[in-house]
């Protein structure tokens, strides 16, 4: 449980909205640390860019990388 509450999509600005409804598309809802980095839309912003960087990037099969992703979660108890 986190100690702040998180950015309502109703309280959030446009970007925010946004935001949201590409994280309820690609992971079919949205996660708590998304709804804390809102209330920074510059930080928020920043992590968009990262996300979109390192989904574009090519170098690794994409099989690989998701592969990757869920051992990752899993060697750190990350629940989705």
């Amino acid at each position: 449980m986190a100690r702040i509450d998180g950015v309502e999509a109703k309280d959030g600005g446009l970007f925010v909205r946004l935001a949201y409804f590409m994280t309820r598309r690609k992971i079919r809802r949205v996660v708590t640390p998304i709804k804390i980095i809102a209330h920074y839309p510059r930080l928020l912003r920043a992590v968009v860019h990262m996300e979109l960087g390192q989904e574009a990037a090519k170098t690794v099969h994409p099989l690989l990388k998701a592969i990757v992703q869920v051992k990752v979660a899993m060697l750190v108890g990350c629940p989705f």
